[in-house]
């Protein structure tokens, strides 16, 4: 028998763009948006362009 709580989604399967109400988008988030699985070092990247360009910087890889 399947609870409610077994069909709520992971982490890894949601992807948060900054447009929800409850959360901001991460560094994780970003890598998914580019079609890449989160390594440490994408993440890292990711991070960084965030920093850099500012969090609209996912906007360039959502349909």
């Amino acid at each position: 028998m399947d609870s409610e709580s077994d069909q709520q989604p992971t982490r890894s399967d949601r992807l948060f763009t900054g447009g929800e109400p409850e959360r901001l988008y991460d560094p994780e988030d970003l890598v998914m948006a580019t079609g890449h699985d989160p390594t440490p070092e994408r993440v890292e990247k990711a991070r960084r362009l965030i920093e850099k360009e500012g969090p609209q910087v996912i906007e360039r890889f959502l349909p």
